[in-house]
């Protein structure tokens, strides 16, 4: 049963945000907090344990679309290495596949950015006392989609097909054959029913599998 919040000193928290000005203004809105103290603050995923390391944060506010490393990764490298942190995932694209990678990642929270400061603030302080927090909408629409339709490694080759990447490009990446890397954004495509690799991770993100 989840305990009572009763701050009897500062929540620490790292807040991991690519965007130098939305962390900013995030970082001072939550100073306004009595009760909060932003200790850390980090532009990219694989700087976040590294951060957790030196000033243990009590919960990490964590973006998903980070440099280096996702939040989802970061997440579940805080639970081997700070399991003492609570993390809340923050995102923009809020689909109930990675609601269900938060989870399976040891996440506490996972919320969309365009909810209110408040309901942020109450969430830091809910898993805190060792509550699940999770954006309502997006729970009830986890509750009634299946699991994943890609593999792991179709998530990898369409993440890598960003920004133009050729297919030579994304074998160099991720040391697979280019026979390989077609063979996955063909399946990619198909399973997302779109016509291309660039409608595949469209859809995908809007399905929350990446």
């Amino acid at each position: 049963m989840p305990r009572e919040y009763r701050p009897v000193k500062s929540v620490r928290v790292l807040l991991a945000e690519e965007h130098g000005m939305l962390r900013g203004a995030l970082a001072v809105l939550l100073g306004m907090e009595p009760d909060l103290d932003v200790v850390a603050e980090v532009a990219a995923g694989d700087s976040i344990v590294d951060a957790a390391l030196v000033h243990r944060p009590d919960v990490a506010l964590l973006d998903i679309e980070l440099p280096g490393m996702s939040g989802l990764d970061a997440a579940a490298a805080l639970r081997d290495e700070v399991p003492d942190c609570r993390v809340l995932i923050l995102t923009t694209f809020a689909g109930p596949g990675r609601l269900r990678r938060a989870m399976e990642a040891g996440a506490a929270g996972f919320l969309v950015k365009d909810g209110p400061v408040e309901d942020l603030t109450a969430a830091i302080r809910r898993v805190l006392t060792g509550e699940t927090v999770i954006d309502p909408a997006l729970a009830a629409a986890a509750h009634d989609t299946g699991p994943d339709a890609l593999t792991a490694r179709e998530r990898d080759v369409l993440r890598a097909s960003a920004d133009g990447a050729t297919v030579a490009d994304i074998a160099t990446a991720l040391h697979l054959p280019e026979s390989a890397v077609h063979g996955h954004l063909s399946s990619a495509i198909g399973k997302t029913a779109t016509r291309d690799r660039a409608e595949a991770l469209r859809e995908a993100r809007r399905q929350g599998w990446l």
